[in-house]
């Protein structure tokens, strides 16, 4: 059978006009043909039916919902069941924070703990200092007066020394 397309005399096939145009003058062919194709009476008519769908598909959303709501509650039964589930549904709620709750109070505690051991080890540090500063200064102060004795003594030591050298 044969085909509804046309060959050229080379033997190809021959194409369409719009086939031979770029993409661009396609494209820009196709808007002027809407464009004129759109008129006054198109924006009219449109403005008028945009808000009506709109409406029509809010209508059917707020149906859709009351109808689950209705057919959730419909019978004591599943009321019953629905409320099980909130309840349910508020327990995994509040055992999820008061778990929170206690690995945040542990946290800090444990923090706490070891700032407290870091500052106790300090100031018990510094106590030894102390300790040790006081001690070695009361010490001093024992030995001063035997050094300021000793002194004339020391120093007759040095000069014999350094005659002997020279």
């Amino acid at each position: 059978m044969p085909t509804a397309t046309a060959t050229s005399p080379s033997g190809s096939k021959a194409r369409t006009k719009a086939a031979k145009k770029p993409a661009a003058a396609k494209a820009s062919t196709a808007r002027r043909s809407s464009a004129s194709a759109t008129t006054p009476v198109n924006y009219a008519e449109r403005a008028v039916l945009i808000p009506v769908g709109a409406a029509l598909i809010a209508r059917d959303r707020v149906v859709s919902s009351v109808s689950d709501t209705i057919a959730s509650y419909s019978s004591t039964t599943k009321a019953q069941a629905q409320l099980r589930r909130f309840e349910r549904r508020g327990v995994t709620a509040r055992k999820r924070l008061e778990r929170e709750v206690r690995k945040a109070r542990v946290r800090v505690e444990r923090e706490l703990r070891q700032r407290r051991r870091g500052i106790e080890s300090t100031v018990s540090e510094l106590e030894e200092r102390r300790d040790a500063f006081t001690k070695n200064s009361g010490d001093l102060a024992n030995r001063v007066p035997d050094l300021a004795n000793r002194v004339p003594e020391i120093a007759n030591k040095v000069q014999e020394r350094i005659l002997s050298l020279v």
